[in-house]
């Protein structure tokens, strides 16, 4: 059992996946929960598991849900010392065959909801002067990709708000850290509409949300600015840095090609 320095945490996107897995660490750790997602009946089922859980069902696509679940952030008589930022979801496929409505609320989701409850949690950290932000971006903000287009621009907002929060806050006591995951067996597949793509990658490639869950909790503890799970994707982050931006680029857009 992992010793976290958490005294509470609140977690979005809590019913399935990396969220779900997050959840279920915090709560073998002893760690009091806010579990924040749509399906109240999957948060439900996780609570019943642990003492100290607690459910707030919100919609993070919409400006109120937002507003329900940054006032809970920021509460003064019942703190959150961790804040993960994991709701989100992607669109795949070309540009201007997507619908744009959905690529929309895609943007919503990932880039504007997480900016406003970052900007609730480090509000109130500050003031307290300790306290954990992780937010979930992915191994793909940091190079375009052809096919997901949206879905990466989104996540490379998420890795420099980050990286960027997270000087502003050194020596502050408040931890900010940007968890940057690769290919993950999560119902992001199936709702991306990538579910296909499975086949086209072998085993080593893909990596459990046990392992990205326990490997962002320990690198938000350690404030490490960016946390990449695994030592494949730990290596292809140094590449990116080192390959021109024309030629991940034109990778990227022949792997997608049909």
């Amino acid at each position: 059992m992992a010793d976290y320095p958490f005294t509470s945490a609140l977690v979005t996107g809590a019913s399935s996946g990396i969220g779900a897995e997050m959840a279920r660490q915090l709560g073998e750790a002893g760690v009091p929960t806010v579990l924040v997602a749509r399906r109240a009946d999957r948060l439900e089922e996780i609570a019943a598991r642990y003492d100290g859980f607690e459910v707030l069902q919100a919609d993070l696509g919409t400006p109120e849900g937002v507003a329900q679940t940054a006032e809970r952030i920021g509460s003064g008589t019942d703190p959150i010392d961790l804040v993960v930022n994991n709701a989100g979801f992607g669109t795949s496929g070309r540009f201007h065959e997507q619908d744009v409505e959905r690529l929309g609320r895609e943007i919503d989701l990932n880039v504007r909801a997480l900016t406003v409850l970052s900007h609730a949690a480090l509000a109130a950290m500050h003031l307290r002067g300790r306290g954990y932000l992780l937010n979930v971006s992915s191994v793909a903000s940091f190079q375009s990709s052809a096919g997901l287009a949206v879905y990466a621009a989104t996540k490379a907002y998420v890795t420099s708000l980050t990286e960027a929060l997270h000087e502003e806050a050194r020596g502050s006591g408040v931890h900010v850290t940007a968890l940057c995951p690769g290919l993950t067996k999560t119902e992001f597949q199936e709702q991306s509409n990538t579910s296909g793509i499975e086949g086209q990658f072998p085993g080593f490639a893909w990596t459990s949300a046990e392992d990205v869950a326990s490997t962002g909790l320990a690198d938000v503890a350690a404030n490490r600015t960016l946390s990449v799970p695994g030592a494949l994707y730990k290596g292809l982050t140094l590449t990116s840095d080192v390959t021109p931006r024309a030629i991940t680029r034109r990778i990227s857009g022949l792997l997608t090609r049909n």
